[in-house]
């Protein structure tokens, strides 16, 4: 995800401090912060399917998937 699609998530967070929302600004920060949580999702299963366990015998095997 981009800085600036960040930056905006933030700015928009704290106009919401200051005053309500509007309808588009709600609907924004909806889109942003949806994007964000599978960007975010998208990292850590990435990250997880590139990690193994090693068992005492030293051999590696990727993580199993749960059901």
């Amino acid at each position: 995800m981009e800085q600036s699609r960040i930056d905006r998530i933030s700015e928009l967070t704290r106009i919401s401090r200051e005053r309500p929302l509007t309808e588009a600004e709600l609907a924004e920060r909806a889109e942003l912060r949806a994007e964000y949580i599978a960007a975010v999702k998208a990292s850590l299963t990435g990250q997880l399917e590139n990690t193994y366990l090693v068992d005492e015998h030293g051999n590696k095997r990727p993580i199993p998937k749960k059901k």
